[in-house]
């Protein structure tokens, strides 16, 4: 379709302010936090379900590509585009419907940042658990397409846990509505959960509602530093085989902690190679009884300093070398790739110690750090795409990670999607049998395969 005549079309079905087809402003658009970018034909911002739906019938009509897109925060590229797609930009859709203390559920639409949400919640005592890094700025739509989740997931779980039920607009234009409004019930397949996590390539999630916990009454925050990475991956797997649960289990490695250090002028012990950041919610009383229990958790053996913080100004100390790591990892290598791998936590020692031998073998630098608690560690390439060394290696140097990974029983990716950046790499996990049947039902949600094509699926396992 030509330019002038899609404009027209869209005309038909929005208001001029709703889309636009201006060159600059759809690359605007094409591009994520996966550094990659592409052009556009058009971008549209519905403000509601019907929309949505008016926007998916025309492409259908047309047979044009649809790609769904929150704040671009993903690092996996799955709102790129390939060429000529229609980004359906969700940004306006950023209404909090109803808040139901009563029964703790939220309504709201996915355009609503998540900070946006919790600051709302916060006013009522509740919030809702699933906390990214890049909260201020990305959307719940986005959350609940790769089913981002943060450090709370080892206590509170992830979107899938804490999501009672989608409105969704399917590939063919048909609206649906998923899931329940209590937190019991088994009728009909779980389409809630098979659409969190989906990308936006089965259906367009206009509407979710969620399930809302109540603010704990206290935090209390321990630092814990270490001579060796070995003896702190040992204290995570102790950790996390008592009762009390920790709301957050952080870990940065031996590179990540002497970065920390030196962006920030944090004066860390020299000899610290790697820190454990944990955390505990509940009562405050609970919490100050249990502090000799909890500070027992942390092994001896390698553990060279342990503080704990429960004022707002102590954490925010004790966090200061995790919150300038990410900056410091961004200004020394503006082409790093952001790998999110999962294995058995009792695994991490193993995880690490391959990470190292790659790192070495390929002679990349690799800084990891993450959501310990559940295995979930971010594994930072420090590639540069100029060099030619590092140029020749790359592909290698993922598929070595990505082999060990699997080897120790892990998963490719914990909360930052498939996207294009990971869907080569799917059949390394998932069987042709699973792969056939991940297809099929896309085939049912989307007959005309216009949903966000060519993401989360390798495209000999997509067919028509």
């Amino acid at each position: 379709m030509t330019p002038d005549r899609l404009e027209k079309r869209l005309a038909e079905i929005l208001p001029p302010d709703a889309f636009s087809t201006d060159v600059a402003e759809c690359l605007a658009y094409g591009v994520d936090n996966s550094k990659r970018s592409g052009q556009a034909a058009a971008v549209v911002f519905p403000r509601n379900t019907e929309d949505v739906v008016q926007v998916v019938r025309l492409c259908n009509r047309h047979n044009i590509a649809l790609i769904p897109r929150g704040r671009g925060t993903g690092t996996a590229a799955a709102v790129v585009p390939q060429g000529g797609e229609i980004v359906l930009c969700t940004s306006r859709m950023n209404r909090i419907v109803s808040i139901d203390t009563a029964n703790r559920l939220v309504v709201c639409q996915p355009g609503v940042l998540n900070q946006q949400l919790q600051d709302a919640l916060a006013e009522h005592g509740f919030f809702w658990p699933p906390d990214p890094t890049s909260a201020a700025i990305c959307s719940i739509g986005g959350n609940l397409a790769v089913n981002s989740a943060g450090p709370r997931a080892v206590k509170y779980g992830t979107p899938r846990e804490n999501t009672l039920g989608l409105t969704a607009v399917t590939g063919a234009g048909e609206i649906i509505h998923t899931g329940t409004r209590t937190t019991k019930g088994v009728v009909g397949y779980d389409l809630t959960r098979l659409l969190i996590g989906s990308e936006g390539t089965l259906a367009i999630i206009t509407e979710a509602t969620l399930k809302l916990t109540p603010k704990p009454e206290a935090v209390m925050t321990f630092r814990a530093l270490y001579r060796s990475e070995a003896a702190a991956t040992e204290a995570i797997v102790a950790v996390m085989q008592h009762a009390e649960i920790p709301s957050a289990l952080e870990f940065m490695d031996a590179r990540a902690v002497q970065l920390a250090n030196e962006y920030g002028a944090l004066g860390l012990p020299a000899d610290t190679q790697a820190m454990l950041m944990v955390e505990f919610d509940g009562s405050g009383t609970v919490l100050d009884a249990l502090q000799p229990l909890l500070s027992g958790r942390f092994p001896v053996d390698g553990l060279l300093d342990l503080q704990v913080a429960k004022t707002g100004v102590e954490k925010h100390k004790l966090w200061a070398a995790r919150k300038a790591l990410s900056p410091c990892l961004r200004s020394l290598a503006p082409g790093k790739i952001n790998e999110d791998v999962v294995v058995p936590v009792s695994r991490l020692p193993e995880l690490l110690a391959a990470l190292r031998a790659i790192s070495q073998r390929f002679d990349i630098p690799i800084v990891n750090f993450g959501h310990a608690g559940n295995g979930n560690i971010h594994v930072n390439i420090l590639y540069h795409p100029e060099n030619p060394a590092h140029a020749s290696v790359i592909d290698d140097c993922l598929a070595a990670m990505f082999d060990a990974v699997l080897q120790l029983g892990g998963t490719l990716s914990g909360e930052h999607g498939i996207g294009l950046v990971k869907r080569d790499f799917l059949p390394l996990e998932l069987s042709p049998v699973v792969l056939g049947l991940m297809r099929k039902i896309k085939q049912q949600f989307d007959p005309k395969n216009i949903l966000n094509p060519g993401k989360a699926i390798p495209p000999e396992f997509v067919g028509g």
